[in-house]
């Protein structure tokens, strides 16, 4: 007969095999994800030029941006052709953000409303004003980033000629005088907004739309329901579009940059929005994935819902860490150790990963000896996430700007 200490580490048993055979799928994928960045060809095929040149408009919403949207316009005017139109949503704004975007050549249309705010409704306002002369394309960029030379063409005229959303390589540069926090968080980036997204492209498969810098014909960006406050919009517009039939793919020769904020509080006001997001869309949209994927008989839906299944990096190795010392403090006191084992191939396959990744990607920006303290950046994060389970963010909030210096070229 069963004691109940037998009943007790038989249900643990099953809890940590299940514990680990699902943590063993996000590793697996993310491992493959990576393997498949480290063979990119440096040089992308480019896009052949059209006939005509299709008409574009490039749509930038924009919410109390005077300290940084005319650098980002400068280096955006100089890619647009004569029949391009530029066009700035000066969302619910406070200060010259309207002013600064005409003076820079901007069609300027300026929004009020309290209630609903958000990057999203800015968009879908803008949309709207477009619908009286739609454009061939859309491309939407964040009034604080800088787009680098050509990349506004490379990216429309790929989403011209494959009918799809185009994402441009999205990075976070560092500030002056980063800290370890900055720099391993500029790593993270990177492997979320680059290294992921080519090793997806270099297996033929989609990518998720993951910020500034993204095309769109028109028919499918007016597909989407933008008008939402959703804190982490760029990722559920993808999933919405490739849900919808428009798959996105990366154009891995475009590239936007953006900087991580010097303030503390803003931050960790970026990191909070970002994380929860992810984590509720990841709640959101997985079941939704793999339901479409099966009644559209559609692999690619299914390869989206794997690689959204991966949570971010340091809550995977959060997770990785609690259920391996649970595991082999159970298999001591009796479970099987086939927990133990499965995690610990899983844990091979995440540090492989994340340091194949840091050899070829991140070693110009991430010394070794910063890559070691990824454990106290861990740390730092926890709290994030334990707020997560207790009052997760659901608001749309701006993250403040540092001071951008237009004095320089």
């Amino acid at each position: 007969m069963l004691t109940y200490q037998d009943v007790l580490i038989r249900c643990l048993d099953k809890l940590l095999l299940m514990g680990a055979l699902g943590l063993l799928i996000p590793n697996v994928v993310l491992l493959i994800e990576c393997v498949a960045a480290l063979f990119w060809r440096s040089a992308e095929a480019v896009e052949s030029e059209l006939d005509e040149h299709p008409n574009l408009a490039v749509l930038m919403p924009a919410h109390d941006e005077a300290v940084c949207i005319r650098a980002t316009l400068e280096t955006i005017t100089p890619q647009l052709q004569a029949s391009d139109r530029l066009v700035v949503v000066a969302d619910n704004c406070s200060d010259e953000t309207a002013a600064i975007a005409r003076m820079a050549g901007a069609t300027v249309i300026e929004r009020q409303d309290a209630e609903r705010r958000g990057k999203g409704f800015a968009l879908d306002y803008g949309l709207q004003c477009l619908e009286a002369d739609p454009p061939d394309g859309v491309i939407l960029v964040d009034a604080d980033c800088r787009v680098q030379a050509s990349a506004l063409q490379s990216i429309f005229q790929k989403a011209i000629a494959t009918g799809r959303p185009v994402q441009a390589v999205y990075l976070m540069e560092q500030p002056e005088n980063p800290s370890v926090k900055d720099a391993i968080s500029a790593f993270a980036f990177k492997v979320k907004n680059l290294v992921r997204p080519l090793g997806l492209t270099q297996l033929d498969f989609p990518c998720p739309l993951t910020g500034s810098g993204m095309a769109f014909p028109w028919a499918a960006i007016r597909s989407a329901d933008l008008a939402s406050g959703h804190i982490v919009e760029d990722m559920k517009l993808g999933l919405d579009l490739a849900i919808a039939g428009y798959p996105p793919t990366l154009c891995a020769t475009a590239l936007v940059v953006g900087c991580l904020p010097q303030q503390e509080q803003a931050a960790n006001s970026q990191r909070t929005r970002w994380e929860h997001g992810h984590l509720q869309t990841i709640s959101a949209y997985l079941p939704v994935l793999l339901k479409a994927s099966i009644q559209q008989k559609r692999f690619d839906l299914l390869i989206m819902a794997l690689d959204l299944a991966i949570p971010p990096l340091s809550l995977l190795v959060s997770i990785w860490l609690g259920l391996t010392i649970v595991a082999c403090l159970a298999g001591i006191l009796g479970t099987s150790w086939l927990p133990s084992i499965l995690l610990a191939v899983s844990g091979s396959m995440l540090f492989t990963a994340i340091f194949g990744v840091w050899l070829k990607f991140g070693r110009a920006e991430l010394s070794l000896r910063r890559l070691l303290e990824i454990p106290l950046y861990i740390l730092w994060k926890i709290p994030l996430y334990l707020r997560f389970l207790i009052q997760p963010q659901k608001r749309w909030v701006r993250t403040e700007r540092d001071t951008v210096d237009t004095t320089e070229p």
